[in-house]
């Protein structure tokens, strides 16, 4: 008999930039800033693979949009918060099984690229 390896299959979004406003400084709550976000989606994309639909698997546009569209209106203080709006997003399409958000800023502290949160959360 066969052993079924289910494998997760992802969908990448890299690279994603949205201007927001995101911070806990007083010139934060007003400038906005560029955030650099990564999204993995884990889902089974065996269905649009056969049938090379776009209705069958995330329409990945749509969802940056989406993205874009609560991270302008969240105006977190922190990364953490903002991953979290991006993770809530990414799984309210209900083939998408887990997802993974990693938000990046630049040059907000003197002699550091770049600070980076990763958040992984499941389905409920």
């Amino acid at each position: 008999m066969c052993e079924n390896n289910k494998k997760s299959d992802k969908l990448e979004l890299c690279g994603l930039e949205v201007s927001c406003i995101i911070g806990d400084l007083p010139d934060e709550r007003i400038n906005e800033q560029t955030l650099l976000i990564d999204v993995t989606l884990s889902l089974d994309l065996s269905i649009a693979a056969s049938s090379d639909d776009l209705d069958d698997t995330v329409d990945y546009a749509e969802l940056c949009e989406d993205i874009k569209s609560v991270l302008r209106r969240a105006e977190c203080r922190m990364l953490e918060r903002a991953a979290d709006c991006v993770a809530f997003v990414s799984l309210r399409d209900s083939r998408v099984k887990s997802v993974r958000v990693r938000i990046e800023k630049k040059e907000r502290v003197p002699g550091l690229r770049a600070a980076a949160v990763v958040i992984e959360r499941d389905d409920i």
